[in-house]
C-alpha cells in the first residue's frame, strides 16, 4: 500500500487541530461563565470572550433590566463602544426584531434583520451606530434573554464576514453565556428584596462573613452601617402602607446612590437596612454614613401631595483585621450605635466604642480570704 494514499492533507490537518483547540477553548469558557453568579461579571466575561474569540473591536449585550422589563436595554452591557447621549438605546419586548431573535436559532448581520423587518426598520436603526458586524441572539428553553452585538472585526484580510463556523461557533459560546447569565439572573433574583432592589439579610450575612475572613488574613479594614427610619409607623398610620413603601423605596435610593460602588447595602427588615463597607478608615466610613442621613434629611418626600420630612438614624461598627470576628457579633456592634444614636435624639450617627465592664470591688470576705 503506498503510503501516500492515506496520507491527511495538511490543510485538513490544520482544520482538525483548530477544532480541536475551539473545542478546548468552549470547556474553559463554560467553566469561566459558569463559575461566576453575579450578574453584571458574567456580562462581563463573556463580552471580552466574544470579541477576543470573534477578532472584534467592541461588543455589547441587550438584556432585560429588573423584574418587569417591557424593553431589552443595553444600560452599561458594553465594550469598545462610543454610545450617542441622545439616543435610547433600548428595543421592546413585543418588537418584530425581538421576535425574529426569539423564532430562529441564528445569527444575523443589521442588514440582514434590516430587510426582513421593512416597515420597522426606524425602530432598530439605532444599532447602525455601534457598527454591528452580526447579531446573536442568547436563549434559554426557546426563551430570549437577551442579544449580543459584535461590533467591526479586525481586519485581518476577510472584512466583517464570518464563515458558517464561525457563526456556529458564536451560537455555541452565546448558549453557555445565556445559561450563565440566566442562572445569575435566578441568583439576583433569589437574593434581592422586590421592593427595594436592595440585597436581602440572608445573603448580607453571606458577603459579610467571607469578608470579615479575608479581611483578617490581609489585616485589612470594614464598617457595618446599621439605619434605621425614624418614627416609620407614623408614614404607615397616617397616609397607609402605600406611602410607608414610597418611603422605603425612596430612603433605599438614596443609600444605593450613596455608597461606592464596591459596597453591599441590604434591606435588614422592616424599616431598617444596613451596609457593609470594605478596606475604609472609620473616617470615610462616618463621612459616608452621614451623607446618606443628610441626603435623607434633605430631601422632599412626596406622596399624594403631602410634603414629609423624614430622618434616619444610623449606627457604625468598625473591624480592623486584627482580632477574630463574626459577622453576628459585628452587626450587633452596629445594632448598638444604632440604639444609641435613637437613645440621643434620633437623626444622628453613632460609632460603636465597646466599653469596658467597671471593676468591681472586693468584698471584706474575700479581702480575708487573700490575707490567709
Amino acid at each position: 500500500m503506498n503510503i501516500d494514499s492515506i496520507a491527511i492533507p495538511a490543510n485538513s490537518l490544520s482544520n482538525y487541530e483548530k477544532q480541536i483547540y475551539d473545542l478546548k477553548q468552549l470547556l474553559e469558557i463554560s467553566k469561566s461563565l459558569s463559575s461566576v453568579l453575579e450578574i453584571k461579571k458574567v456580562i462581563e466575561s463573556m463580552l471580552y470572550i466574544c470579541m477576543c474569540q470573534m477578532r472584534t473591536l467592541s461588543a455589547a449585550l441587550f438584556t432585560l433590566n429588573g423584574f418587569e422589563a417591557n424593553a431589552f436595554t443595553l444600560d452599561s452591557n458594553y465594550n469598545g463602544m462610543e454610545l450617542a447621549s441622545d439616543i435610547n438605546y433600548s428595543v421592546p419586548v413585543d418588537h418584530p426584531a425581538i421576535q425574529l431573535l426569539e423564532s430562529t436559532n441564528m445569527t444575523y448581520t443589521y442588514e440582514e434583520m434590516v430587510d426582513i423587518l421593512k416597515s420597522r426598520k426606524e425602530e432598530i436603526a439605532f444599532l447602525e451606530t455601534l457598527h454591528p458586524s452580526l447579531i446573536v441572539p442568547l436563549k434559554v428553553k426557546n426563551r430570549l434573554n437577551g442579544f449580543l452585538v459584535l461590533g467591526e472585526r479586525i481586519d485581518l484580510g476577510e472584512g466583517n464576514v464570518y464563515s458558517s463556523y464561525e457563526k456556529n461557533q458564536i451560537m455555541t459560546i452565546a448558549s453557555l453565556a445565556a445559561i450563565a447569565i440566566n442562572n445569575a439572573t435566578l441568583m439576583d433574583m433569589t437574593t434581592t428584596d422586590m421592593m427595594t432592589h436592595l440585597k436581602l439579610k440572608h445573603y448580607f450575612f453571606s458577603v459579610l462573613m467571607d469578608k470579615i475572613d479575608h479581611a483578617f488574613v490581609d489585616s485589612r479594614s470594614l464598617a457595618v452601617f446599621m439605619l434605621d427610619i425614624d418614627h416609620f409607623k407614623k408614614f404607615n398610620d397616617t397616609y397607609g402602607h402605600a406611602c410607608g413603601d414610597m418611603v422605603l423605596i425612596e430612603v433605599a435610593q438614596i443609600i444605593k446612590n450613596t455608597v461606592r460602588a464596591e459596597d453591599l447595602a441590604a434591606r435588614y427588615g422592616g424599616e431598617e437596612f444596613v451596609v457593609l463597607l470594605c478596606d475604609v478608615e472609620q473616617e470615610q466610613a462616618f463621612e459616608i454614613a452621614e451623607n446618606i442621613r443628610k441626603a435623607v434629611e434633605t430631601k422632599d418626600f412626596v406622596f399624594e401631595d403631602q410634603h414629609m420630612n423624614v430622618s434616619i438614624s444610623v449606627g457604625i461598627s468598625m473591624y480592623f483585621g486584627i482580632k477574630e470576628m463574626t459577622a453576628k457579633l459585628l452587626v450587633e456592634h452596629a445594632d448598638a450605635a444604632l440604639y444609641e444614636s435613637k437613645n440621643n435624639g434620633r437623626n444622628r450617627t453613632t460609632i460603636y466604642t465597646e466599653k469596658k465592664p467597671a471593676k468591681k470591688k472586693k468584698s471584706a470576705s474575700k479581702k480575708a480570704e487573700l490575707k490567709i
